[in-house]
């Protein structure tokens, strides 16, 4: 049974650990030059490695390929598993050679999701080793260009650590179980790719930030910490309208959820008094809509009288000490969905199929 698994999967197989394995040959080969650069002149090491088209080919090729491979693996290699023979009818010749339902899907799913596992596991670990000086440089703020975001932020981190291997176990298991529901491959491809690639979306959208309660803190407003004010562009001989301000808070290498202006009593405010217009004057013939530019520093005063009024800015944020905590949580979660589909296939093929 082994065996015969192997010859139906070997060119899915051959493939994806080949490609895996030319790029990890290639990181290995370029990561010592990459390390070099980043403890010569760590402060300007991204500014430098933006001229380095090889590297930053690299950089995003890595980031790309933990995105795809996912998708890819539970589309190509999952789906049509189960589909493909269930299509041809295959799958009764086999269950009268001894071979239990159970035991036919056990060592399929088994060896499919190990290999799956062990690719996608080689790739996460060489791309999160490569980027480890890129990632480092980041947090302690000297991004530039495609290096500016950090390990924690949504681009980035569903291509590091453990979270790659467990979307790549919940789409392994997804299209084994869309194949064995609708018994055709190229619909069971396609739902999986659909429904993975949705996944991959939703989560850093909607979930992700509430698998760890963030920090929440209220901030002091500061000419020194102001990094947006947002609000309309004069108007009828008036001054510009501030609806609220955005702050620097934080270190770099954290993730930023929300940065709102809330009054005294704690509400988020959509405008704030005339004369805060005084405080912070924009420049004319802006766009109405965009955020007001900075002009010259405003007087202390008209801080100390925002303060006095009460007005603060929420800012609530991921430090980059959540990293693993939310890499295991998201893992985890999508570890548990496998295991809940693996279930229902067991089920489905004792009962349904014949």
């Amino acid at each position: 049974m082994i065996w015969l698994t192997w010859r139906q999967a070997r060119v899915q197989v051959s493939v994806i650990f080949g490609a895996a394995a030319t790029l990890v040959l290639v990181m290995a080969v370029t990561r010592s030059d990459l390390l070099s650069a980043y403890h010569a002149d760590g402060t300007e090491f991204l500014n430098l490695l933006q001229a380095d088209k090889l590297k930053q080919s690299l950089y995003l090729l890595g980031v790309a390929i933990m995105y795809a491979a996912p998708p890819i693996i539970g589309a190509f290699w999952g789906a049509p598993l189960i589909a493909r023979e269930l299509e041809a009818g295959t799958h009764r010749l086999v269950w009268n050679q001894s071979i239990t339902r159970a035991r036919w899907l056990a060592v399929k799913m088994g060896l499919s999701g190990l290999a799956a596992v062990v690719t996608t596991g080689l790739l996460s670990l060489a791309v999160s080793w490569w980027s480890s000086p890129i990632d480092q440089a980041v947090a302690k703020g000297n991004g530039a260009g495609p290096f500016s975001f950090p390990r924690l932020y949504p681009l980035v981190f569903g291509a590091r650590g453990l979270v790659p291997i467990g979307y790549t176990v919940f789409a392994v298991a997804l299209g084994i179980t869309v194949g064995l529901v609708l018994r055709r491959s190229v619909p069971a491809v396609a739902v999986t790719l659909a429904v993975v690639v949705a996944f991959q979306i939703a989560m850093p959208v909607a979930v992700r930030a509430h698998l760890v309660a963030p920090v929440q803190s209220a901030v002091k407003i500061t000419p020194t910490n102001i990094t947006g004010i947002h609000g309309h562009p004069p108007h009828d001989g008036q001054g510009p309208i501030v609806e609220g301000f955005t702050v620097k808070a934080g270190k770099p290498g954290d993730w930023m959820l929300s940065n709102q202006t809330i009054n005294a009593a704690g509400n988020v405010v959509r405008q704030l008094p005339a004369w805060v217009q005084g405080c912070v004057p924009g420049p004319p013939g802006a766009q109405e809509g965009t955020t007001v530019a900075r002009g010259p520093r405003p007087a202390q005063a008209c801080f100390t009288r925002l303060a006095d009024a009460g007005y603060r800015q929420q800012v609530t944020y991921h430090p980059a000490s959540h990293f693993w905590a939310l890499q295991w949580r998201e893992t985890a979660l999508f570890v548990s969905l496998a295991v809940l589909l693996t279930g229902f296939c067991f089920w489905r093929i004792r009962r349904d199929l014949s």
